[in-house]
């Protein structure tokens, strides 16, 4: 599978953003769908991810703000991104892993995201 995220930007605090996540060839549907960040000068973090059966769990520093959805080919998985903050900046990751499996498999290329105050 291989996995191109697109989206990213530069974006003041309080806007929104949507990051989508296209699974090339393939559907996203038996996957876990990740989605990932590193900021300048951090570690990598999970956001959030969204099962096959489209259960979502999302890190505590984006719940109520991030939502992680597919669309209908459930080719595409989404990460909109509201109310953002200047530490939401940071380079976003997609990933896959296959449902029953503890690492990530697939990675996409990252897209920057920058939010200024």
């Amino acid at each position: 599978v291989q996995l191109q995220a697109s989206g990213g930007g530069l974006v003041q605090a309080g806007d929104s953003l949507r990051l989508s996540c296209a699974a090339s060839g393939r559907t996203s549907s038996n996957y876990v769908m990740g989605w990932f960040r590193r900021a300048p000068g951090k570690e990598r973090e999970v956001v959030g991810r969204i099962t096959p059966s489209d259960n979502t769990f999302y890190a505590d520093s984006v719940k109520d703000r991030f939502t992680i959805s597919r669309d209908d080919a459930r080719i595409t998985v989404y990460l909109q991104m509201n109310n953002l903050k200047p530490e939401d900046t940071a380079v976003y990751y997609c990933a896959a892993r296959y449902e029953g499996g503890s690492e990530y498999t697939y990675w996409g290329q990252g897209t920057l995201v920058t939010v200024s105050s």
